[in-house]
């Protein structure tokens, strides 16, 4: 069993295709202002809005309409030519070549009529365009789609602009319970059913949100007297992106953290216990193989500190491995919201509540992104001459 499908803990069943899922607010609605988007639709696609503008002003791959005549606005069919031409381009077809067969495999834009949420009729098994080289996400969000075909083309830039995106708009843990953990538990397994031919695709996604995770922006550190939290893998462990996500959202309440990784022995958890007195122990298990009872009683039952002022610390056990019946006074988190929940109450902190897209989100995007754009064209007009474009 693949490493992403095991740490992906928590993420529900995911079903077979549906590659039909159109991104909110379009399916059922029509008219000139009908649609999502430029990003909203880069998220879908798993490319960035930039690259969306440039298919439209060069080969003419663009919205059928434009909200208040500025705001491209992307309906379902366009989003179908989109996927088409990704599916081309993917597969070595030159840009031009592939707009060209993009434009006439969905048809003249003013005359295709906006599809409600089913399957294309032209899609054979009920597929868009351009599904055929995804992952089967089924009935999840439309970022885990677009994030798991840029991991799937194995465009780096694009993965981690992606997840940067993610961690910025929803706030690190709603990104890593909705985005980050049900894509990696599909990619996960998709490697497991093939064999090692999805093994590059896993590798280059958990690495890109390892990355991410250490650097989300840590708060300001609370002032206290009290201990770390400490976080490792039991001894035998190596899956460590969930603490990795767990120590990245303390850091983001400014809660001190001591993470010491994968497969850390028992001589070595007691001496770190002994040496940093931390106010909770966190100990990931992954599979019932590596979980030990006796560990967790054992660092559960340490103290440190002066005579007459020891203190012990706060365990909690984390991750899949630990199904089963309760270890007795030792409290077994629950994901990833949960865990840090109970952490940060014991030093006297609430984490925020999570946050999504407001109802002005896109069109705030949107603003940037063609700021952004407009920035880049003038740098591009000012380039004196003689110099390269790199």
């Amino acid at each position: 069993m693949s490493r992403s499908m095991r740490e992906a803990e928590g993420a529900g069943d995911i079903p077979g295709d549906v590659a039909a899922d159109a991104p909110a607010g379009v399916a059922g609605r029509s008219g000139p202002t009908a649609g999502v988007s430029t990003g909203a639709v880069a998220r879908r696609l798993g490319v960035s809005p930039t690259t969306l503008r440039s298919w439209d002003r060069r080969y003419g791959i663009g919205p059928a309409a434009r909200q208040d005549g500025r705001h491209r606005r992307w309906t379902p069919v366009d989003v179908a030519m989109l996927e088409e031409m990704c599916r081309l381009t993917a597969a070595g077809v030159p840009p031009a070549e592939a707009a060209r067969a993009a434009r006439d495999r969905t048809g003249d834009v003013s005359d295709r009529p906006t599809p409600g949420p089913g399957p294309t009729a032209s899609a054979p098994g009920g597929r868009l365009p351009g599904a055929g080289r995804g992952l089967p996400l089924g009935d999840v969000r439309l970022e885990c789609r677009g994030l798991s075909r840029a991991a799937v083309r194995l465009d780096a830039p694009v993965v981690e602009e992606l997840l940067t995106s993610f961690v910025d708009e929803y706030g690190l843990v709603h990104a890593w319970e909705a985005v980050m953990m049900p894509t990696l538990r599909v990619v996960g397994r998709r490697w497991a059913s093939s064999g090692d031919k999805y093994v590059e695709v896993e590798h280059l996604l958990s690495w890109h949100i390892s990355s991410i995770l250490r650097r989300v922006r840590a708060a300001p550190p609370l002032r206290t007297d009290t201990g770390p939290v400490m976080l490792a893998c039991v001894p035998g462990e190596q899956h460590t992106l969930p603490i990795e996500a767990l120590t990245a959202a303390l850091s983001e309440l400014g809660l001190p953290t001591r993470m010491f990784g994968a497969s850390v022995p028992v001589t070595a958890l007691d001496e770190a216990a002994r040496r940093i007195g931390p106010r909770a122990v966190v100990l990931w298990s992954q599979s019932r193989s590596t979980a030990s009872r006796p560990l967790a009683q054992h660092i559960a039952a340490g103290s440190w500190g002066v005579k007459g002022a020891r203190s012990s610390p706060e365990v909690m056990l984390a991750g899949p491995g630990w199904a089963g019946p309760p270890v007795p006074g030792i409290p077994r988190s629950h994901g990833l919201r949960d865990a840090l929940a109970t952490l940060a109450r014991l030093y006297g902190r609430e984490p925020a509540a999570p946050i999504g897209p407001g109802p002005d989100a896109e069109g705030r995007e949107e603003e940037r992104e063609r700021g952004r754009e407009r920035g880049r064209e003038e740098g591009r007009t000012r380039r004196p001459r003689g110099t390269l474009e790199t």
